[in-house]
């Protein structure tokens, strides 16, 4: 019988992709914080939404019972939580084996400065869905999702990690660019954190037009920063990373226009930062993302104002000294040239 695949984070992300690999008959073992969350998989971690509704049983543990070591684990927890998860998981990494990271971020750098570069896979995963409660997901919609070496090698077990994501996403890429894909991603992240900044769904605070040049400004910040590391970021969803970076106005709006549709036909209509922030009332990623996006710019010697005013706001929402308000991006508006 193959291994299990361990997946530590059964939240949002980890918990789609270990019920779905294991309703295909793959073995999983699932790793969660939450006891409860542990104990409601082990009956059955219930997904639902327009995508798909099942419900699958799994085996689960918490950090502090799992036993054994395994060759392939899904890191899938959330970015500022990386470094602990990491401490707890690596003693039950077999000699030899990989972590996958099926996060947010560029955590694929933490990870390969801990167990070796030669020892880490990139993933890019951006379907929609949420941890409802314990046991219960939400799975919003498809989306794009592909996986690659940090070296740009395609390797055999790149091509085996494919083809179990593809049962996730049927058109997940297996590429040369995982980079791409990731610095992609931060771009597209960067807005959808000014949209948590509102109380309003996703498509509803990009469409307006008060606000389009935060947007603008945003993309063109992180994409700048793209460039400066050598990356030739990918465009998913809508998102555009040459208009962004080259601060192509009529580009950019189309691009936006796209992302707007696109989170338009979404059960999820608003990201994971915003429920961090309205509903779970916790600390978000905005550290371990757009934080090191500031951290990045600070070593190339570029200036990212809209991005460094960005990360205060939300610090600001965090902490409670301010609340999430439809005006609220008005405040980056006058940094935005």
């Amino acid at each position: 019988m193959t291994a299990p695949i361990l997946i530590w984070g059964a939240g949002a992300i980890g918990g789609v992709i270990g019920a779905t690999l294991a309703r295909a008959g793959h073995p999983v073992h699932m790793v969660d914080i939450v006891e409860d969350h542990v104990a409601a998989m082990r009956k059955g971690l219930v997904i639902e939404g327009p995508v798909d509704a099942f419900t699958q049983a799994l085996p689960a543990s918490t950090p502090a019972t799992l036993e054994g070591r395994f060759d392939r684990i899904i890191l899938a927890v959330k970015a500022h939580h990386t470094q602990a998860a990491l401490d707890a998981l690596v003693p039950h990494l077999a000699p030899g084996g990989h972590v996958i990271s099926a996060q947010n971020g560029l955590n694929e750098r933490v990870i390969a400065a801990r167990i070796g570069a030669e020892n880490t896979i990139g993933c890019f995963v951006n379907f929609g869905a949420d941890w409802l409660e314990p046991g219960r997901i939400l799975y919003g919609n498809r989306a794009a999702v592909a996986v690659g070496e940090l070296d740009g090698r395609i390797t055999e077990r790149a091509r085996q990690l494919h083809a179990l994501l593809s049962l996730v996403e049927p058109d997940a890429v297996l590429t040369d660019n995982i980079w791409g894909y990731l610095w992609g991603k931060m771009g597209y992240g960067a807005l959808l954190f000014a949209t948590a900044l509102t109380p309003s769904s996703m498509s509803d605070a990009m469409a307006r037009p008060g606000h389009r040049a935060v947007y603008e400004a945003l993309g063109h910040e992180v994409m700048t920063l793209a460039a400066a590391e050598g990356v030739q970021p990918i465009g998913f969803n809508g998102f555009d990373p040459e208009a962004f970076r080259t601060a192509n106005r009529a580009g950019m709006a189309a691009s936006i226009d796209r992302m707007v549709a696109h989170n338009r036909k979404t059960a999820k209509t608003h990201s994971g930062i915003w429920r961090d922030l309205a509903v779970r009332r916790r600390k978000t990623e905005v550290d371990a993302q757009m934080g090191i996006m500031v951290e990045i710019a600070a070593r190339h010697g570029v200036a990212v104002p809209t991005l460094t005013r960005l990360v205060g706001l939300i610090h600001d929402i965090e902490d409670g000294r301010r609340p999430q308000a439809d005006d609220l991006p008005d405040l980056l508006v006058p940094g935005c040239a």
